[in-house]
């Protein structure tokens, strides 16, 4: 199996703090984006990660440098970005026709179970079921789970199962034709080569589909949702119990970096604070500081601090 990342997105929504950094490397919980995707990914033991890369593409190309521990990886640069199933289709010359690969979006996380992949015969999207539907693109299944179209933003109820953008695909090679056939004949949705017209395309050829489920899906797309995103990841990454800094009050969840001074302040509830920072006479809430962040005599909440 190869596991394919699109992360070439310039993430407006996010500025200022995508102004020099992908999206993808936004600090959450004490990790990037994209260190918890790859390293869940990872229990499959993939043959090699391919990472679509776009905007700040040499940035991403250094991070990767430091993270030798994920084994085989490669870059595609999508320099003219047209849209997410082009941006797929860069990456599928390095896939074999019978070696099954796994599309993560690089821009959300999600709790979900990805082992069930090791046994399946056919491919999977995963769903989140969602209260309004009418925003999302879904699935509709039969009886049986097997999907029979995919819809985007259905106005009238439908399925209320949304695709997530997490993909498993076991016919690559009906994905390559179908990817194929979209670009020679400019067949476009929005203006931009859609990985789910071809999705669409590979059910109408008989590729079987079902669905698995996502028990949590976390948005990282705003401000406001990456700080509710690290919020929840926190409850499972808190190290605040095993940090000793005397003189100050450490509330639960948060976590501390390596190599941080804090001095006469409260930190927490949902705090991270990142390597090398230095915190004096100040109370952060809820808040995620970044790497080298020098905070003095500040009382923050619901931030990001990234200088």
């Amino acid at each position: 199996m190869k596991i394919v990342l699109p992360v070439a997105g310039n993430g407006l929504r996010l500025r200022p703090f995508t102004e020099n950094v992908p999206k993808c490397l936004l600090p959450v919980a004490g990790k990037t984006i994209l260190d918890w995707i790859v390293e869940k990914s990872l229990e499959l033991k993939p043959s090699e990660t391919i990472f679509i890369t776009g905007y700040k593409a040499e940035v991403v190309d250094q991070f990767l440098t430091k993270r030798s521990a994920w084994g085989k990886t490669r870059t595609v640069l999508q320099s003219n970005p047209q849209g997410l199933g082009e941006a797929v289709s860069l990456a599928l010359p390095f896939v074999d026709d019978d070696e099954p690969v796994l599309i993560i979006l690089g821009d959300t996380l999600f709790e979900a179970d990805l082992s069930i992949l090791n046994d399946v015969d056919q491919n999977v999207l995963y769903t989140y079921k969602v209260e309004d539907p009418r925003r999302f693109g879904v699935a509709v299944t039969d009886s049986t789970g097997c999907i029979k179209r995919l819809v985007e933003k259905p106005q009238e109820f439908i399925s209320d199962e949304a695709i997530v953008g997490i993909y498993y695909i076991k016919d690559p090679k009906v994905l390559k034709e179908s990817l194929k056939y979209l670009m020679d004949n400019n067949i476009r949705t929005k203006n931009e080569f859609q990985l789910t017209d071809a999705l669409e395309m590979m059910i109408e050829k008989g590729c079987r589909f079902r669905t698995a489920p996502v028990s949590k899906w976390l948005d990282c797309g705003l401000a406001e949702t990456l700080l509710e995103t690290n919020a929840h990841v926190l409850k499972g990454y808190d190290n605040s119990s095993s940090v000793n800094l005397p003189g100050v009050k450490l509330v639960a969840p948060c976590h501390i970096g390596k190599n941080v001074k804090i001095v006469n302040s409260t930190i927490g509830p949902n705090v991270s604070v990142g390597d090398g920072c230095v915190v004096e006479n100040s109370t952060l809430k809820n808040a995620v500081l970044w790497d080298g962040v020098k905070v003095e005599g500040r009382t923050l909440d619901n931030v990001i601090v990234h200088e």
